[in-house]
């Protein structure tokens, strides 16, 4: 039986190729999107600030106004992004940003090839909400100034 196999050609041995396989869940993109939306003035999320939607994000609930799907044979994500904007600002422009921003971010974390940004603009917003907490700190200074 040894002998069998001495008479093999190496070459008619072959390897299974590797197959590598990278999954990405939603939230990560949710969460890229949501950090890349934050940088970006004049716009705000859906009924919800920053901080909102960052609890919600740790909790493992869907994100209101993100949402990402991913196409596993072409290597590529399509991404919704929903959004209220400020009175005064060019949608057009805006929108051109958005995408450029999250285009360029999701590829830069992921290496997935983003093929399409759809800007949904939800609102028309007289002033923005504020996108994070007054630290109590801020507060005391605050008063300290008033007080002189």
């Amino acid at each position: 039986m040894h002998e069998k196999l001495t008479d093999l050609d190496s070459k008619e041995i072959q390897l299974p190729e590797t197959t590598y396989i990278r999954d990405i869940e939603t939230r990560v993109f949710q969460a890229i999107a949501l950090q890349c939306l934050a940088k970006i003035e004049g716009i705000s999320f859906l009924e919800q600030n920053l901080i909102d939607s960052l609890i919600r994000w740790d909790s493992g609930e869907r994100i209101k106004g993100v949402h990402v799907e991913q196409d596993q044979k072409k290597h590529s994500v399509y991404v919704r992004i929903e959004v209220n904007i400020l009175y005064g600002i060019p949608i057009p422009d805006k929108a051109e940003e958005i995408q450029n921003r999250l285009i360029e971010e999701i590829t830069k974390f992921t290496g997935l090839h983003v093929a399409c940004v759809h800007v949904v603009f939800k609102n028309l917003l007289l002033e923005l909400p504020e996108q994070v907490e007054k630290l109590p700190e801020a507060e005391e200074k605050k008063e300290e100034v008033e007080v002189e």
